[in-house]
């Protein structure tokens, strides 16, 4: 089984969120989960659903701000084993290139 999930934490506060991000990204690491950090969230992949929950739990608490929104949206394939970078590269095959536009 592989579980992939978009996990975004949010703090609310004015100017700069990077500080108490990357306090939710460094939050991750116990957990048995690769991840993929981009500029609209972060990938993560599991080979078990519930370690997702706790890691994205983790990551929700280790923001220090009055106010936090936490979205996880989780694909949770039970008979088949596929990771993330997988999904990318069954689209780009469709597209013959890159999924990709920019520097």
């Amino acid at each position: 089984m592989t579980a992939i999930a978009e996990l975004n934490v949010i703090p609310v506060r004015k100017g700069s969120m990077s500080g108490e991000i990357s306090k939710a990204v460094e939050a991750l690491e116990p957990f048995d989960v690769t991840y993929e950090t981009t500029p609209m969230g972060t990938i993560l992949e599991a080979n078990d659903v519930h370690e997702l929950f706790a890691a994205a739990e983790a990551a929700h608490e280790a923001v220090d701000e009055d106010r936090v929104i936490t979205t996880l949206k989780i694909d949770d394939k039970r008979t088949v084993q596929q990771r993330a970078s997988e999904k990318v590269t069954a689209v780009e095959e469709r597209l013959g290139r890159e999924a990709r536009r920019g520097d």
